[in-house]
């Protein structure tokens, strides 16, 4: 697909206008001349230096528990735009495999596994790291190059590991590294650094909330495929990859391939005029469709109590339904497997019978019937056949128990009084503008919060479009999306409703393209049981023999 060239080129977007940029900030981008796949051929400050990295060797266990030697060529953190507003976060390592259990191989024109660190919607970083799968939240961060100061930087160490798109946790708890994996099978591993909610310069202003994430990420699409023939890996073959807010962000950069919505984003950073389209797209419990969330939450999990065995406010909860209710049949989507189109009133029995049903059957029977038995005796709801689980919906409700978030879930009424607490109010904050940390982004909440004739900000509409795949799979169906998708959510995640990726998996298949949608049997958020099947699934979709 050729992508159209920028020009408008005198635009100047709120999303770090004000932040300062750094010192490589101003450099003009030359004339670029269009390649035979439309991708166009960078110059300049965006030309990808071939000699500039070291050579690592590391010890890699795979999905099944085999260790691997793979000595790898590592590119650290190559600036991806020539007006970066924070080096430190729009930045991309690269590490190119050339040897695995000693034996050389060629992975020059291997399947590019881009994997994004993002959770929380917080700054991701791998300015830091010193090898393979080393990105991750980087918190409050600094202050963008050229600012005398910054704020304090947040911890991410209460949600690393559940929500880092880097790491993946197997069936038995144990954790693999996703990038790792994808190393070790001879694919090129690109990990993208990007801006996060909490990042303030010293003015107190937000330079990273939305779409700032998605932005940045798209802008390293660009910088990869302005440098075909350079850079290592096959840059028509980008698989995404990410979990929770990176999931989301996955999912939004699949979807939204050259996109014209991002184009003065784009311009105001310096990204490369070239294609931003991914190939195929990962995406593990994506906190997504926002501005829907909590209704979606509500149908799902309005009834189950919160962990204090209090419950949520149900007059709230029965508003937010009704929400759900509306929106839902509005989308017109159409169950997978023939099932028809999906409203409220059906798809607790569509989640049992497509997704929850076969979640439960496929971990039944990889028991031993020793284990089989003692899990059958404890969870007494489930009816076994010997070779199917069924159950009801209520009584699966009652089997997930304790729900995460109180309602709403998502747009919270009252934001947060502790400014250190970075993730209450986590959405709020990321549609943060100027120096106000949390602003609301749904009707209902701001009305609850300021009176009944309050009315959102003029661009908050603007920024749910760019964040939200629905809108380019859905409202308008995007000729640059992703045709591949991978999509997995644990079936106890109450961090999100399950009707949420199963939307997005239903819309992606309506449009004919290839979906493999999962949900982890008594899995939470984060989870990721099936990594080793994906690292193949690459190969297979990529039409690439693995190493």
């Amino acid at each position: 697909m050729k992508h159209r060239a920028v020009r408008r080129r005198s635009v100047v977007i709120g999303i770090g206008a004000t932040a300062g940029v750094a010192a490589a900030g101003g450099i003009a981008l030359t004339a670029r001349a269009e390649n035979e796949k439309g991708g166009s051929t960078a110059s300049g400050a965006l030309v990808f230096d071939k000699d500039a990295s070291t050579t690592l060797t590391t010890t890699v266990t795979d999905a099944a528990g085999d260790e691997h030697e793979v000595t790898y060529r590592f590119w650290k953190a190559v600036t991806y735009v020539a007006k970066p507003v924070d080096e430190k976060y729009q930045s991309l390592n690269i590490s190119l495999p050339v040897k695995i259990d000693g034996k050389a191989v060629d992975a020059t024109g291997a399947p590019i596994l881009f994997a994004n660190s993002v959770g929380g919607y917080l700054p991701a970083s791998v300015a830091e790291a010193t090898g393979v799968g080393g990105g991750g939240m980087g918190g409050g961060g600094t202050a963008p190059s050229g600012a005398p100061g910054a704020s304090a930087a947040p911890s991410a160490s209460a949600t690393a590991g559940t929500e880092s798109g880097s790491s993946a946790q197997l069936a038995g708890g144990r954790m693999v590294s996703l990038p790792q994996l994808g190393l070790a099978a001879g694919y090129v591993v690109v990990e993208p650094g990007a801006r996060g909610r909490t990042l303030k310069n010293s003015a107190g202003e937000y330079y990273g909330t939305a779409p700032a994430a998605i932005v940045d990420l798209k802008a390293a699409v660009r910088y990869l495929r302005a440098n075909k023939g350079r850079v290592p890996g096959d840059t028509d073959r980008i698989f995404s990859t990410g979990t929770s807010a990176g999931g989301a962000l996955s999912a939004l950069l699949g979807a939204s391939g050259d996109s014209p919505l991002y184009d003065a984003y784009l311009e105001e950073i310096g990204a490369a005029d070239a294609s931003d389209a991914v190939f195929a797209t990962g995406a593990w419990c994506p906190i997504t469709d926002l501005e829907h969330a909590d209704g979606a939450y509500e149908w799902n999990w309005g009834t189950n109590k919160l962990s204090t065995g209090a419950q949520a406010d149900q007059t709230v909860s029965k508003e937010l339904k009704s929400q759900f209710v509306e929106y839902q049949a509005g989308l017109k989507l159409r169950g997978l497997g023939g099932f028809g189109t999906l409203n409220a009133r059906n798809y607790d029995d569509y989640l049992l019978k497509t997704y929850l049903w076969p979640s439960a059957t496929r971990y039944l029977a990889a028991l031993s019937d020793a284990d089989r038995a003692t899990y059958l005796a404890k969870n007494t709801f489930i009816t076994w056949d010997g070779e199917k689980a069924t159950f009801t919906w209520a009584d699966f409700l009652t089997h997930v128990g304790a729900r995460k978030k109180d309602a709403p879930a998502f747009d919270l009424f009252a934001f947060p009084t502790d400014s250190s607490d970075t993730m209450s109010g986590d959405i709020n904050n990321e549609f943060g503008e100027g120096t106000e940390q949390y602003r609301h982004f749904t009707l209902h909440s701001l009305r609850e919060d300021k009176g009944s004739s309050a009315r959102l900000a003029s661009d908050i509409p603007g920024k749910l479009r760019l964040m939200n795949p629905m809108h380019h799979l859905v409202d308008q169906a995007n000729p640059g999306r992703s045709r591949h998708w991978w999509i997995r959510l644990g079936s106890a995640d109450s961090d999100t409703s399950l009707t949420v990726s199963a939307n997005l998996a239903a819309a992606a298949h309506q449009l004919g393209d290839d979906v493999s949608h999962r949900y982890y049997w008594d899995a939470g958020h984060g989870a990721n049981e099936d990594a080793g099947d994906f690292i193949e699934w690459v190969a297979k979709t990529a039409g690439h023999k693995s190493a």
